[in-house]
């Protein structure tokens, strides 16, 4: 079956920077697209950034510029870098295998100010 593990994230101040794992399992990596989404407390989960099978990338505005998706074929494995981070970056980040239901578990991104 599909898994998905999210790994990296973390307490750090505003300005500072976390790079996101997501680990994957039982799916053909290389030609799968994948997204990052992200939930803050009391609030919908929200898309980020998405990378499709030929690295072509797409980010919510609020990111762009700050935040990069990328992807390792040979480990099965997607990342999120992100740089000049800001208290409201604060939430939980999932990986998702895009247009499936497949999701990580979440790892908690806290930004203090």
């Amino acid at each position: 079956q599909v898994q998905l593990v999210e790994s990296g994230g973390g307490l750090v101040q505003a300005g500072g920077s976390l790079r996101l794992s997501c680990a994957a399992s039982g799916i053909t990596f290389s030609i799968s697209p994948f997204a990052w989404y992200r939930q803050a407390p009391g609030e919908q989960r929200e898309w980020v950034a998405t990378i499709d099978s030929s690295d072509n990338t797409n980010y919510h505005d609020s990111v762009k510029g700050r935040f990069t998706i990328s992807r390792d074929n040979a480990k099965n494995t997607l990342y999120l870098q992100m740089n000049s981070l800001k208290p409201g970056d604060t939430a939980a980040y999932y990986c998702r295998v895009f247009g499936a239901n497949y999701w990580g578990q979440g790892t908690q991104v806290t930004v203090s100010s």
